[in-house]
């Protein structure tokens, strides 16, 4: 097996998907759930963000092709909606029961975009395309699932601290969490205009 391929797709999935920040988003999110629901939801992120890297992993340049999508569009998507998440964050939109439970935060935005990203999905294309032979797919799909499991880790045992934080604890790590995610979304909303203005969209 290619075990340089190997290292470089742990580091730079680990590097963009960034386990240890997802706890705080995570702790946000679901912080207000049952413990069985929570530990559902870190298993069900997981499970979206490694479908959604596999899908374009396989068939991710076909697609963006066929629907005329370019990557500085999906990335600019991307941005946009973790916005919306994360002014909900701020503003305590998300903290309201109704909101809470509207819909699976573990599909959106936790499995995507906020795990399985323009970022994650455009480097993971990359590593299929200077693949080559079977063992370098054997390499990049088993750097995906150590990257995979380590955020299943992070969130799975990010629990614990919820009975040190409390309710005030969990309230100012909502805050945090929604100022950091309004970053990282207008980071992306910027890299993606400027793809557009250098010509790459």
């Amino acid at each position: 097996m290619n075990w340089q391929l190997f290292g470089e797709v742990v580091v730079t999935l680990f590097v963009i998907m960034d386990p240890p920040g997802t706890v705080p988003v995570f702790l946000a999110l679901t912080g207000n759930r049952r413990p069985a629901e929570r530990t559902r939801a870190a298993w069900q992120a997981v499970a979206v963000a490694g479908f959604v890297i596999t899908i374009f992993a396989l068939f991710g340049r076909t697609i963006l092709d066929y629907m005329h999508i370019s990557l500085p569009a999906l990335q600019g998507a991307g941005g946009l909606l973790l916005l919306l998440v994360a002014l909900e964050l701020l503003t305590g939109k998300a903290d309201q029961p109704d909101t809470a439970s509207a819909g699976n935060v573990a599909m959106v935005p936790l499995g995507t975009p906020l795990l399985a990203g323009p970022g994650a999905i455009v480097a993971t294309m990359v590593f299929v395309q200077d693949s080559d032979g079977g063992w370098d797919y054997l390499a990049l799909g088993l750097g995906i699932v150590v990257v995979l499991l380590s955020i299943w880790a992070s969130m799975r045992f990010s629990v614990v601290l919820l009975r040190v934080l409390r309710e005030s604890g969990i309230l100012l790590v909502t805050r945090i969490a929604g100022l950091l995610l309004s970053a990282i979304a207008v980071q992306l909303i910027a890299d993606s205009v400027r793809a557009f203005i250098d010509g790459a969209g």
